[in-house]
């Protein structure tokens, strides 16, 4: 990437943060989507917004050929809010700003500047190729913060004029900022919420103490009951039987979160690694009682939200059945739960798929070392959608870092990172045009 090319990067990347597209912004949406359409036509897209019911999704298609292979790619032009005000020296989040050597603005991370990344990758191999050598279609989304719904509806209905094969998309942080990765799925995400309630008021603790019984007192049970002291799960039904070895193995030696990491904390027996990319884990997000400050009450409630980050291999049916009768077996039946926000189903494609090895392989050859290979990210996206609904094996290539900052103020990516990803991106896709569809997986 010459600098020139960064700066032209930059100003492409500045249009798209500009529109402020935090949830419910539905007209910053529309226009932002207008704005992207207008992008890629000059590429060769027909483009086609999809809306309903559900955030509007944008279907951009490029067709060359009907024999060749024909890739799908994902991305999402929706953020979290802008949380104005509460940037560093008062940063505007919706005015890219480069700073120190990184580009800031909502959403350079979290999605569109790993759109405009691949965006720019398919242009330069257009520009040095004339063809892409497959088919593409890509689905932009203005949902994904808030779960993504009708995001499966949609790729059921389109799946017959889809016709994807294989999907290549990016979302998430690298392991570290100057090591590619790829990931093959993300781990399923549940939300709980669980609440203890025994009166309608607050009882004075010197008249009611030793009394009455403590909401407070009783959820700390509660959740050690679920998590252990040492942050291992203990519902059963919520953790897998054991971690497959093609899973082990591609996971040795790595480095999860930017080694930020307590020693000792999670699944025993297990590595870090394993225990973001391989296993499951359950986390108090949100814990309350009485008020602050205290007036000396007993609290009449407490309530405590907890997410469950699960891989592939559970019955998810049966995730919270497994939680009401772990509870009511621990002698909790008083307590009360409930699903509290959008479930992402996990979902992942096999390590030994050939596509897997001609995005890997590509990413070697280009930068001269072999990319972190995850069976999973540690969060969660729709991923499921493409494996599933549309049953399409599925790679993902981020483009961003673990302290990016993404759902908090202050949002970045290094500069350095977005110059790599593309370099990277532009052989990746190129390589991928000139594989034959046997070396893809795809058959003759």
């Amino acid at each position: 990437m010459t600098q020139a090319d960064m700066v032209h990067f930059r100003a492409e990347l500045a249009a798209l943060v500009a529109f402020p597209t935090e949830p419910g912004a539905g007209a910053a949406h529309d226009a932002c989507l207008a704005h992207i359409a207008a992008l890629m036509t000059p590429a060769g897209f027909d483009t086609e917004v999809i809306t309903g019911p559900h955030p509007p999704i944008l279907l951009a298609s490029r067709i060359e050929d009907a024999a060749l292979p024909t890739l799908l790619s994902y991305s999402h032009a929706d953020t979290v809010p802008g949380m104005e005000g509460q940037w560093q020296d008062g940063l505007d989040p919706w005015t890219l700003t480069p700073r120190d050597g990184a580009l800031f603005g909502r959403g350079v991370a979290d999605n569109k500047g790993q759109f405009l990344v691949n965006f720019t990758a398919i242009r330069r191999v257009l520009e040095r190729e004339g063809r892409l050598g497959f088919n593409l279609h890509w689905l932009i989304e203005m949902g994904e913060e808030v779960g993504s719904p009708g995001l499966e509806a949609v790729c059921a209905a389109l799946k017959p004029r889809l016709k994807a094969e294989l999907l290549l998309a990016s979302d998430g942080p690298r392991l570290r900022a100057d090591q590619p990765t790829v990931f093959l799925g993300a781990r399923g995400g549940l939300g709980v919420e669980l609440t203890i309630r025994h009166r309608e008021g607050g009882r004075h603790s010197g008249n009611f103490g030793g009394l009455l019984r403590n909401p407070a007192t009783e959820m700390a049970h509660v959740l050690a009951a679920i998590i252990g002291p040492d942050g291992a799960c203990k519902v059963p039904g919520w953790v897998p039987d054991a971690l497959p070895e093609e899973s082990r193995d591609a996971l040795k030696g790595i480095t999860p979160a930017g080694g930020e990491i307590d020693a000792g904390w999670g699944a025993p027996g297990l590595t870090p690694a394993e225990r973001v990319h391989g296993w499951s884990a359950v986390e108090v997000l949100s814990l309350t009682a009485g008020r602050i400050p205290p007036v000396n009450a007993i609290p009449p409630e407490a309530t405590a939200h907890i997410q469950l980050r699960h891989v592939t291999g559970l019955d998810e049916d049966a995730l919270l059945p497994n939680l009401r009768a772990h509870l009511d077996a621990s002698g909790f039946d008083y307590v009360s739960i409930r699903e509290h926000e959008a479930r992402f189903p996990a979902s992942a494609t096999p390590l030994s798929h050939p596509f897997v090895s001609v995005v890997t392989g590509s990413i070697a050859r280009s930068t001269g070392t072999a990319p972190a290979l995850l069976p999973s990210l540690g969060g969660s996206l729709p991923n499921h959608v493409f494996t599933e609904t549309l049953g399409l094996p599925s790679v993902w290539v981020p483009h961003s870092y673990p302290g990016c900052s993404q759902h908090a103020a202050n949002e970045h990516v290094p500069e350095a990172v977005f110059a790599s990803a593309i370099a990277l991106m532009t052989e990746v896709f190129a390589d991928i045009g000139a594989t034959s569809r046997a070396e893809l997986g795809l058959g003759d």
